[in-house]
């Protein structure tokens, strides 16, 4: 209908046209009457034409040529009702997007040109600097990376057993800033001054940590409640009910809007600041920053899976979540499954355009990107001399009498599949008697969470299953299972890893896993075989490992017993490629595309940002 009113316009305009040549013809010879009417009609064809073709094809041509010079402009916006609207808006998007490969090309090529292939510390912090102007970075997460509390007297520190922190604390070493935490260590007052603040690490100083203090029935509500109970297993495909109850989400919206504050303080006299908003704890944080700055650049990286739209839309409040999400200008997940997966619920729950070919959301007048930046780790420092005899002393001092010994990581969880890989220790046991006595399965289970009743059960039916399987095939001081149940730091779990022959990361759900990663880059040695739950992140990036489905009990213990068996060239091979694969992509080279794609947003003080593209 508008191609037909543009018609009816231009064929009014060329009536009128020929009404006022006709007058002319009038005076023209009969002779010459028909020549004349030829040309009146040629004339204002011609018009016409130009009019609805060459003039809009001459804007395109210019402007197609400027983006192919690398100069920046808006795309000519000619009147959809023209005849060429539909044409110059496919051309337009093409050239959008041939501008955003051209600018993430010539981005790739400077890095190369950078320096080596690998991202470092360095490396990222020159990057972040150049991209942000020298603006400093801020990061909100629940966890704080340093936790002070006091144990006989006198306080200690401690790094909280957390994927988040182990990813992001080398960032915020490397780059400096600030991190924006929930200060729940019982020091965690006197530690900080009045503003919460305090800086970190504490025995060498890079960047400021400002912590949040909530209530107790805050924290309760938030964090256990609705972050916990709700959304914790509404996004983990564990069969584990997720519990929402108005007061939580009360209180998970008071949280949100007091980490607003502590953010906005820390932002105050920074133009464009960049801040990045970790987790889900955090959905309404995006639109609450944005409409108090409109100039911040706002990313959120979502640590845990994003279930199909039909699981999500479990939630009462998946509008609000959705909405406060989207006031971000890039959100990250770690692979694209789960990005397909949010996309699908913003398209079924609000009213917005979902972009599938850039992967964005248009809602409200901008734009929000929607990507997948898979996290690592750093590399751990170099081992110790005498490696044979540290691991040795490993397996000593956790009581290991074993030749062969398995290591797992995790937080008490029932989204890490502990008992089913106990159960699996079990059947291998069963099926190999060889190896009783021979083999021995380190779990070092840092608690969490311990007075949500979940957790509480698990933590029980854990001991249950430890103390009935050590019951049935303990012998002389050997037991198969060594159940280490208390906080562990990084430092005291590499010497676990680089003494381990095996590690077992059977999660029956993930968003990532890290601690796939961090063997894997724990083992110079090329030694040392993954077996790696294939309902990680973790799984897509590292096709070397000893994929299992952790359900099928009897697949895990075969694994195991491969695992121990394997040729040593077979196992060398598998774990140097997955050893190039971390150190290739890195938690720097996480950072830095994260954030360089941040930078690339374009914001405007008092008004919207928009995704550069």
């Amino acid at each position: 209908m508008r191609t037909k009113g543009r018609l009816v316009l231009s064929f009014a305009a060329a009536a009128a046209l020929a009404a006022i040549g006709s007058h002319l013809i009038e005076g023209v010879p009969a002779a010459h009457r028909l020549t004349a009417q030829a040309v009146l009609v040629s004339a204002v064809a011609v018009c016409l034409v130009w009019w609805n073709v060459v003039a809009p094809l001459d804007q395109m041509a210019a402007w197609l040529k400027a983006v192919r010079l690398g100069a920046e402009g808006r795309p000519p916006a000619p009147d959809p009702a023209g005849l060429l609207g539909p044409l110059v808006h496919e051309v337009s998007r093409l050239g959008q997007s041939l501008s955003e490969a051209k600018a993430a090309a010539e981005a790739e090529a400077r890095l190369r040109a950078a320096g080596a292939s690998e991202w470092t510390p360095e490396r990222l912090k020159a990057e972040v600097s150049r991209a942000l102007g020298g603006r400093p970075l801020c990061v909100v997460a629940n966890r704080e990376p340093y936790m002070h509390v006091r144990r006989g007297g006198k306080i200690e520190v401690l790094t909280p057993a957390s994927g988040l922190v182990t990813a992001l604390e080398p960032v915020l070493t490397a780059c400096g800033g600030t991190w924006v935490a929930h200060g729940g260590g019982d020091a965690d007052r006197e530690t900080a001054d009045a503003d919460g603040r305090l800086p970190v690490p504490p025995e060498a100083p890079r960047y400021m940590l400002r912590r949040v203090w909530l209530t107790a029935e805050q924290e309760e509500g938030y964090y256990y409640g609705f972050s916990n109970e709700g959304l914790w297993p509404l996004c983990h495909i564990v069969h584990t009910r997720p519990s929402f109850r108005p007061e939580d989400w009360a209180h998970y919206q008071a949280a949100n809007a007091e980490f607003a504050k502590a953010v906005l303080a820390e932002l105050d006299g920074v133009r464009e600041p960049c801040v990045l908003v970790q987790d889900y704890h955090f959905a309404l944080l995006p639109r609450l920053l944005k409409a108090a700055r409109p100039d911040a650049r706002v990313g959120v990286f979502w640590h845990i899976p994003w279930p199909n739209p039909e699981a999500f839309g479990i939630c009462p409040w998946q509008r609000e979540l959705l909405d406060g999400l989207l006031g971000a200008d890039v959100l990250g997940f770690h692979v694209q499954a789960h990005c397909n997966n949010f996309l699908e619920t913003v398209d079924g729950a609000l009213e917005s355009r979902v972009d599938w070919e850039r992967f964005a959301v248009q809602r409200l007048g901008r734009a929000t990107l929607v990507k997948p930046f898979p996290i690592s780790v750093d590399a751990p420092p170099p081992p110790p001399a005498g490696a044979g005899s540290a691991r040795e002393a490993v397996r000593l001092a956790a009581g290991v009498h074993a030749e062969f010994m398995a290591v797992g990581v995790d937080r008490v969880d029932y989204t890490k599949g502990l008992v089913e890989r106990f159960r699996a220790v079990e059947r291998f046991l069963e099926r190999n008697p060889a190896y009783v006595g021979r083999f021995t399965l380190v779990q070092i289970a840092a608690p969490s969470r311990t007075h949500i009743k979940r957790y509480g059960d698990l933590n029980a039916e854990l001991d249950a299953e430890a103390a009935r399987i050590n019951a049935r095939f303990a012998a002389g001081g050997w037991s198969p299972l060594a159940l280490r149940r208390r906080h562990h730091g990084r430092a005291e779990v590499l010497p676990f890893l680089r003494a381990a022959d095996l590690c077992m990361v059977t999660s029956l759900h993930d968003g990532m896993n890290l601690v796939a990663k961090e063997y894997v880059a724990s083992r110079s040695d090329d030694d040392g075989a993954l077996i790696l739950s294939r309902f990680t992140g973790a799984a897509r990036e590292l096709p070397e490992a000893l994929l299992v489905n952790p359900y099928d009990v009897d697949q895990t213990a075969d694994a195991i017993h491969y695992a121990l068996e394997i040729p040593p060239l077979e196992r060398a091979r598998r774990m140097a490629a997955m050893r190039k694969t971390v150190r290739e992509h890195n938690v720097y080279e996480w950072a830095g595309r994260f954030i360089a794609e941040l930078a690339r947003v374009r914001v405007r003080e008092g008004g919207h940002a928009r995704a550069l593209v």
